[in-house]
């Protein structure tokens, strides 16, 4: 009986590998696991970090601004890139960063890869490969090494499959078509260098779900990703609660900070340095009459404050 159990455990571990041995331009997982070490939390079965639904919608409502600055004071500097053009500037895109790498195309090569791909039930062009394995939440960043005259990941087409797997926009270092059929996605946004009416030529999907190069930025699978017209923002997972609670709180201590300075109660160097009790406790106090902005212990307030980077 115990044999009979090990011949299918091993056939089922086999059975896996050949399903993901579907995408082999993946990096393996337990390569996953090594680089982001640091997340504690769920993972998908890729190894990706799973980064809890709740607080996709919690990231919805902080400030690009304070989490960067949450961020650099931790010592991750080269995490946001600016210089987008947008399919609609009033919609942001929030998820889990889902990758992918390509590069200027090489005849061998190519032909390499969508033979194998054609092998292993892969339809259409390399670009589109991304977007079989998205769920709901992720965005599919990618580095199109930033071609603008035929490298167009996506147009209208692309764009409405990527909406309907992932409730989501996109993130591309690289260009896109059809922004009339793209702007006409509800809900779905597109962050690019620019626009052009090419068709993708050129360029071959050589990584997905690796570590990517974004403009100034270093991108992992499962990264927090947070885009608006500012720019974007990529949070490594197993920072992402820190830094949405604690710009949170920012926000919250802004809006207190604002009553206190033009009701001359504090001033705003009291406000913008470490507080004092009596300061904490008037907060607390504040936050009470407040009750649509959230409730806080005085234990969780000192914890932050002691924290304090910002």
């Amino acid at each position: 009986m115990m044999k009979i159990k090990r011949i299918v455990t091993a056939l089922l571990i086999l059975c896996f590998f050949q399903k993901a041995n579907v995408y082999a331009q993946m990096i393996p997982r337990d390569e996953l696991i090594l680089l982001t070490s640091e997340w504690k939390g769920e993972r998908f079965t890729d190894g990706r970090p799973k980064v809890p639904d709740d607080l996709l919608v919690r990231a919805a409502n902080i400030g690009i601004d304070d989490a960067w600055t949450v961020l650099k004071n931790l010592g991750y500097t080269n995490q946001f890139e600016a210089g987008w053009k947008m399919v609609n500037d009033t919609v942001p895109v929030i998820g889990r960063a889902v990758t992918a790498m390509f590069l200027p195309s090489r005849p061998d090569v190519e032909k390499s890869i969508k033979e194998r791909g054609l092998q292993q039930g892969r339809k259409g062009n390399t670009n589109s490969w991304p977007i079989d394995i998205l769920l709901k939440g992720d965005v599919y960043v990618a580095d199109g090494f930033g071609k603008i005259n035929g490298g167009t990941l996506i147009g209208s087409t692309l764009g409405n499959s990527i909406y309907a797997k992932s409730g989501n926009g996109v993130i591309f270092n690289g260009s896109a078509r059809d922004l009339d059929g793209l702007s006409e996605i509800k809900g779905f946004n597109a962050f690019v260098r620019d626009f052009d009416p090419s068709f993708l030529e050129g360029m071959v999907l050589m990584g997905l779900n690796t570590p990517i190069r974004i403009g100034h930025a270093i991108v992992l699978p499962g990264d927090l990703v947070i885009a608006n017209r500012e720019g974007v923002l990529f949070i490594p997972a197993h920072l992402a609660e820190q830094v949405v609670s604690t710009s949170e709180f920012v926000t919250l201590k802004d809006k207190f900070g604002f009553e206190m300075v033009k009701s001359a109660k504090y001033t705003t160097g009291q406000i913008d340095s470490q507080w004092t009790d009596d300061i904490k406790e008037n907060f607390l106090k504040w936050l009470g009459q407040h009750p649509e902005l959230g409730k806080m212990t005085k234990a969780k307030l000192d914890e932050i404050m002691s924290k304090r980077t910002w």
